[in-house]
């Protein structure tokens, strides 16, 4: 047995942490091998094309701008929604949490679906409105769709903050704009790093949105030039230049984290701040309330409604086939990542070790890397290293679980946490090994987790777009593609159904979200 600390670690839990480590692992590898198979010359003439720097310029664009429009917009919300004496305080949390319910390119296609000639607004409104394409519509929609991940991390600082600090400054002679922006907003900074990361996570590795507003980007790139060349060389390069953004925006935000301390001094319990009166501004806060609503929420789901209308019905028999097709690959998927994030989050717990956090740190390295280049790395292992698995449902469920074990380590963990070790130790004084000691002491209590990680992880799968594009077999369709396959040439109509349906299985999602944060 391999030991960590003082205890010996079983081998009946480091194997399992260890397959799942090789298997985020052993793929990257073998693209970095895949790419580095060009001859000098011709890497220098991949590397250095005026063409990656034009998709530089533009994925970064866009994460900049992004990440910009989530914080004007996410900042207000949450200091309303938290400490102003605004009215119904759950209520528009739930409401700006929502827009997580709909995935990226779903609302890209309600977006295209009511502008334009023909759109939506047209046809009920009689507006006119052009379609976003290219930069400001991908803009738009990320904005719209991903607000939510720092609108909830900044929302959990403010509620976290003492006011004590603000009550001194406010002593001091300071005027409430200058206790915000002094004393509150660099408080604010882990808030605004956990949630800008997640933004910029989903910016780097989103395919549906920029592909869908014709905006190029390295995803979008990668994918073009995988599908239309037979030189896959360029495309490994693409990935591992999308790779060395992502991880240098982990870096970024592991530099600025470094060295931060807001801890509070004294004992007790921070007290709740006193709401802040809105007074004459109430009435300006409602619109920027409803903008997110509007936006993200009411003219989607319009959308989908209207063209929803004018399906046409013979086609009901594609619908109820992608179903099946989604749940086949997400139901096995998200059983696979719980078998594969159980080892991890049990030796992260109760072995904790530098070992025990690298193999963790693992799997957050295969969410952290974008869907496509994910994708391409396991398209180029199974060619050379298991090529009967190649374009085969199996590689498929495969992707899914090795990109979303993340997702299902930290409810598993939480779980752990909060199951006494002794149970365990007591079952092998009664003389069980220590697989049967887990099994009957501590995993009964740990059904809750993997109930949650299960749930997490199949709805992750069921809106999953990039990975399913590259390594589903040959005519697999599932709800994802069938929305990107439509809505790309402009049949709204036809993508109606499959819209809704994925929205559905999203709303599960944000359902789980909003109950785990009233549990909190």
């Amino acid at each position: 047995m391999v030991r960590a600390g003082r205890r010996p670690i079983p081998w009946h839990f480091l194997i399992p942490a260890l397959i799942a480590g090789a298997g985020v692992l052993l793929p990257l590898a073998y693209l970095g091998l895949r790419a580095l198979e060009a001859d000098p010359r011709t890497l220098a003439e991949l590397v250095l094309r005026e063409r990656n720097l034009r998709l530089l310029l533009n994925t970064v664009a866009l994460l900049v701008g992004v990440l910009l429009g989530t914080a004007l917009l996410a900042l207000p919300l949450a200091w309303l929604t938290t400490r102003s004496d605004l009215r119904g305080k759950r209520f528009w949390t739930v409401l700006l949490t929502l827009p997580l319910a709909v995935p990226g390119f779903v609302g890209a296609y309600a977006l295209l679906g009511a502008t334009g000639p023909s759109g939506m607004l047209e046809a009920v409104l009689g507006i006119d409105w052009p379609r976003p394409w290219g930069y400001w519509g991908a803009w738009g929609v990320l904005v719209l769709f991903t607000y939510p991940y720092l609108f909830l991390n900044l929302r959990a600082g403010l509620l976290g903050l003492d006011p004590s600090l603000e009550e001194a400054a406010q002593s001091l002679g300071y005027r409430r704009m200058e206790v915000f922006l002094k004393v509150v907003l660099p408080q604010l900074r882990p808030a605004f790093y956990a949630g800008g990361l997640l933004v910029g996570l989903h910016v780097l590795g989103d395919f549906g949105v920029v592909s869908l507003m014709r905006y190029e980007t390295f995803s979008y790139a990668i994918y073009l030039q995988y599908s239309a060349s037979f030189d896959r060389v360029y495309a490994a390069w693409l990935s591992l230049m999308l790779i060395g953004l992502t991880g240098g925006l982990l870096w970024l935000e592991s530099r600025l984290l470094s060295g931060l301390s807001f801890s509070r001094v004294g004992l007790g319990s921070a007290r709740l701040a006193r709401p802040v009166p809105l007074g004459p501004w109430r009435w300006l806060s409602y619109p920027l309330l409803l903008a997110p609503v509007v936006g993200a929420l009411l003219i989607p789901l319009a959308t989908m409604l209207y063209w929803a209308l004018r399906f046409p019905y013979e086609n009901r028999v594609s619908v109820s086939e992608a179903l099946a097709n989604s749940a086949q690959a997400a139901a096995p998927a998200a059983l696979v990542a719980v078998l594969l994030a159980l080892p991890l989050a049990y030796l992260g717990v109760r072995f904790p070790s530098p070992f025990s956090r690298l193999l963790e740190r693992t799997a957050y390295l295969g969410y952290a890397t974008p869907p496509l280049a994910f994708a391409l790395a396991l398209i180029f292992f199974s060619l050379r290293g298991v090529p009967f698995l190649y374009q085969t449902l199996a590689l498929l469920v495969l992707a899914y679980a090795l990109h979303f074990m993340a997702e299902a380590i930290g409810p598993m963990r939480s779980a752990l946490y909060q199951a006494p070790p002794r149970l365990e130790e007591a079952a092998r004084n009664l003389g069980y090994g220590p697989l049967q000691a887990f099994l009957k002491a501590t995993f009964p209590l740990l059904w809750r987790g993997v109930l949650a990680s299960l749930a997490l992880v199949f709805l992750s799968s069921v809106k999953e777009l990039p990975l399913t594009f590259l390594l589903a077999p040959v005519g697999y369709s599932t709800l994802a593609t069938q929305i990107w396959a439509y809505t790309s040439e402009a049949m709204y109509a036809e993508a109606a159904p499959y819209a809704l349906l994925i929205v559905l299985f999203s709303a599960c999602f944000v359902g789980l979200l909003i109950s785990q944060e009233r549990r909190r």
